[in-house]
């Protein structure tokens, strides 16, 4: 395995989540199309070494909503400066949790919701992931 290529989310109002993933948080959008047999859009996002993939579905169930629960617990967006990231997005009326310290990194973070209520977090880069390389676990790849 060499890495994420994708994070697939599927939105309970597709043109809503578009909008924030695409013009709140900056992704720009490589592909759409409406698949027909499914009735369902499908939005491919640059999120940088990743995609996002964003689907509508008919009637899609809602998350659960426990901090713990099985499955991916939250998406995480590296940023160069914190302050000023939280500061544009509370701008856009975005409501965003208390900055927090990792113990075990030192790197600053807080968390935001996008339109369904999936957990988003804003983790502060150190100088090496702000210039574009890829780190695992506090180390270089």
């Amino acid at each position: 395995m060499r890495g994420i290529h994708h994070v697939a989310i599927i939105c309970a109002d597709y043109q809503r989540s578009r909008r924030f993933y695409s013009e709140t948080l900056g992704f720009p959008v490589l592909n759409e199309a409406f698949r027909e047999e499914r009735g369902s859009w499908k939005c491919d996002l640059d999120a940088g070494n990743a995609r996002l993939e964003l689907f509508s579905f008919p009637a899609p169930p809602p998350r659960p909503n426990r901090p713990e629960a099985c499955g991916l617990r939250h998406l995480a967006f590296v940023v160069a400066d914190l302050d000023e990231e939280i500061a544009r997005l509370t701008g856009l009326g975005i409501a965003i949790e208390p900055v927090r310290t990792d113990p075990y990194t030192g790197r600053r973070f807080t968390f935001f919701a996008d339109p369904d209520g999936l957990p988003l977090e804003l983790y502060e880069a150190d100088p090496a992931e702000a210039d574009g390389q890829r780190w695992e676990a506090g180390g270089a790849l």
